[in-house]
């Protein structure tokens, strides 16, 4: 969405120019598969032969692969399930919770669901950099073996640049990504075009009973050469994780009438170069490429693998700010990079926690080959998470009957369980990493919601009620000064304790007293004119709910402004902040594993004060300090 000062524009409808942005976004991850794909199914851990029947084998699977998960399960139907025009994992567990008559214990698995396959993202947002780049670069090494000891170093180089430049935002270059990822794809089209045709029987792979035949001859061995056909599909699930930016139409026909055709020209290029070199596999895909022609490809290629690593961080940096939102996420600091465009964001932790990562992955693996054992796993978990959820919402949400629910869920499950189950040998080579990451995030996650829930109940259990505060008023109470005091508050039917520990030590209550409080919607944006809702209530009290969707920017000041029609007049200066600083102790009796508050409690210190994230003038807060046993 773009915003120009506090008017909403509306962004582009061209059908042809929402398909050339979203080419530069969305498919940057999948559109530099080509690059190893091939290459890891005929030289991985489980490589098959180079063969003429292994090769339409291995041709019709990536084909069908790339029909059934991304064409027909994403493309043709997950994107439909949208969160009000938004996607991604968060949009469809919120639509999953939406469950009528389930049980607390059923929604919980759903939100664990949902949770882990969020946290599982970081680890692509962490592999896709490491992989697409060492990939892209090791290309230096098919134009002269002297390149080979600068590959690492130069990617180290590139990615280092690349994360150093996300402060400063992509909306300088955002423009140029659709143009490049257009050329690139163009490019991928013609390069398997003439390889196609010095050998047109490649084309015969469309055909499923190549991929078929290729099981039967290949037994237990074909199916695990299904590790390496999926790093065709990995970033496919971005599609519907980008949706809300591009809209449905603008993805779908993007990716039917020009990235799958030159995507897949190009797998079938390099299949018709093997045919004629088997000798080629050491590197198919630059080897597609005239020798004049390799050291600008490699330029080409790396500038793909960059915007393709971009579209990732910036997820991650989506997800997390989504994750804050929705209360699983401590508070971090969130910096806006684009005046115009609302959801590009920077947030420094995470930016340099997943720079260390990816360098840490290059040095431990040193070359894509290496890498390619620990992608594909993390996706294919993800897919099936996806799966599930879309089954609950077409079940509950659409409802559908239960047969064709089950045949739905049945034809993806198997699908993407297969993946699963090739990619899980795959574990000890290095699949361990992304599932490790996933688990910490995970457990991250979980820990925080936990925690704050704990926290909450607690807090609640000690206040005071309201409606008995106000009425005790009209009896007398402590002396009432000039100006507006606001208490932010998780209860407004409570008195927050700030207010109390304020009549406890100043005696004073401000003439007009706001209980403000910050509740998200499980929607990704909430209307202006829905914003916020105001009760007048006797002794000078009002309540306030200020009310975002998990991908809104909270700016209180701003809020406030909007609540003069309902008798509040926002005057900085003469407005006071009082915000509760709570300090968490253990209990005698802990409501959390030991190791767990400890986590809770460290995460709670070092959480951004709400100060800063809410953007309240900083010069107006009074913070008042108490403890909480938990």
């Amino acid at each position: 969405m773009i915003w120009k000062g506090n008017q909403e524009a509306k962004p582009p409808t061209n059908l042809a120019a929402m398909s050339l942005a979203a080419m530069g976004v969305v498919y940057g991850d999948i559109g530099t598969s080509p690059l190893y794909t091939m290459k890891e199914v005929f030289t991985g851990p489980h490589a098959v032969q180079v063969s003429h029947d292994n090769l339409l084998g291995i041709l019709s699977l990536i084909f069908w692969a790339l029909t059934i998960t991304v064409s027909l399960k994403y493309v043709m139907f997950i994107t439909r399930a949208d969160n009000r025009g938004e996607g991604g994992i968060m949009a469809l567990t919120a639509l999953a919770l939406r469950t009528s008559g389930a049980s607390a214990r059923t929604l919980w698995w759903i939100s664990v669901l949902g949770i882990f396959g969020a946290a599982l993202f970081y680890g692509d947002a962490v592999i896709t950099p490491a992989m697409s780049v060492l990939s892209a670069v090791e290309g230096l090494e098919v134009a002269t073996p002297l390149f080979k000891p600068f590959v690492v170093p130069i990617t180290i180089g590139i990615i280092v640049g690349l994360f150093v430049f996300q402060r400063k935002g992509t909306a300088s270059v955002g423009a140029l990504f659709g143009p490049v990822m257009l050329f690139w794809f163009a490019t991928l089209g013609i390069l398997g075009v003439l390889n196609v045709l010095k050998h047109p029987s490649v084309l015969a792979a469309i055909n499923p009973w190549y991929a078929l035949q290729f099981f039967l001859e290949n037994r237990m061995h074909g199916f695990l050469a299904l590790g390496g056909v999926v790093l065709a599909i990995t970033g496919g699930e971005a599609l519907y994780a980008d949706m809300g930016h591009f809209g449905r139409r603008s993805i779908k026909w993007a990716w039917l009438c020009f990235v799958f055709p030159m995507l897949y020209l190009n797998y079938l290029g390099q299949g018709a170069l093997l045919l004629d070199n088997p000798e080629a596999i050491k590197n198919p895909f630059f080897l597609l490429v005239p020798e004049i022609l390799l050291f600008p490809m490699v330029g080409l290629a790396t500038a793909a693998t960059v915007i393709a690593s971009q579209a990732v961080i910036s997820g991650a940096f989506s997800l997390t700010s989504q994750a804050m939102q929705l209360g699983y996420c401590p508070r971090i600091q969130v910096l806006f990079t684009s005046e115009r465009q609302k959801g590009q964001i920077y947030i420094p932790n995470i930016n340099w926690l997943v720079m260390l990562a990816v360098i840490i992955l290059v040095l431990g693996f040193r070359s894509s080959s290496n890498l390619a054992a620990a992608y594909g796993l993390a996706v294919t978990l993800t897919m099936m998470i996806d799966t599930l959820l879309a089954f609950i919402v077409v079940r509950s949400l659409w409802q559908w009957s239960g047969l064709k629910s089950a045949a739905f869920l049945g034809f993806f499950i198997v699908v993407d369980f297969a993946f699963f189950a090739a990619n899980s040998v795959k574990i000890l080579d290095g699949g361990w990493f992304p599932l490790v990451l996933g688990l910490s995030v995970y457990t991250l996650l979980s820990t925080w919601k936990r925690g704050r829930i704990l926290l909450s109940r607690k807090l609640q259990q000690d206040s005071m009620p309201l409606d008995a505060f106000i009425k005790s008023l009209e009896y007398g109470g402590p002396h009432r000064v000039e100006g507006t005091g606001i208490f932010m508050t998780t209860n407004p039917d409570g008195v927050p304790r700030a207010m109390l520990h304020n009549l406890l030590h100043n005696k004073v209550l401000h003439r007009r007293v706001v209980l403000l409080s910050v509740q998200v919607a499980d929607v990704p944006h909430v209307a202006v004119v829905n914003r916020v809702e105001v009760r007048q209530l006797p002794q000078g009290f009002f309540q306030v709910i200020v009310r975002y969707g998990f991908k809104d920017a909270p700016d209180i000041p701003q809020a406030l402004a909007m609540c003069e029609e309902h008798g509040i007049k926002y005057e900085a200066m003469e407005t006071s902040f009082f915000l509760g600083r709570e300090t968490i102790v253990r209990h005698h009796v802990p409501s959390m594993q030991g190791w767990r508050q400890k986590l809770f409690t460290w995460m709670f210190r070092n959480a951004e004060s709400a100060t800063a994230y809410f953007k309240i003038p900083a010069n107006r807060v009074v913070e008042l300090g108490t403890q909480v046993e938990l």
